[in-house]
């Protein structure tokens, strides 16, 4: 019997389960496909948090470094902001 000498029903039911059978396959190729791309955006993600992480610290040394140099200007500037801020905070 070939598959057109076949009910209708059948030819069908047939039909049908390979279509599952593909939809399944396809719902598994794009999870695959989801997760190499988590996996990408993951590393650029830490890689860029690396990045900022060691310009944070140099802002930090960088400020270090002044204040120890310049202790009596670093007083001045710290009282010129915080007067400043406190300034701008009473206005609201």
């Amino acid at each position: 019997m070939t598959t057109d000498d076949r009910p209708a029903a059948d030819r069908l039911r047939l039909q049908a389960s390979k279509v599952t059978s593909d939809l399944q396959e396809m719902g598994s190729i794009a999870g695959e496909a989801i997760q190499e791309n988590l996996g990408q955006i993951r590393e650029g993600a830490t890689e860029c948090f690396e990045r900022r992480c060691d310009e944070v610290q140099k802002a930090e040394q960088t400020f270090e470094t002044f204040i120890k140099d310049r202790p009596f200007q670093s007083i001045l500037i710290a009282a010129g902001v915080g007067w400043f801020l406190g300034r701008f905070w009473q206005r609201r």
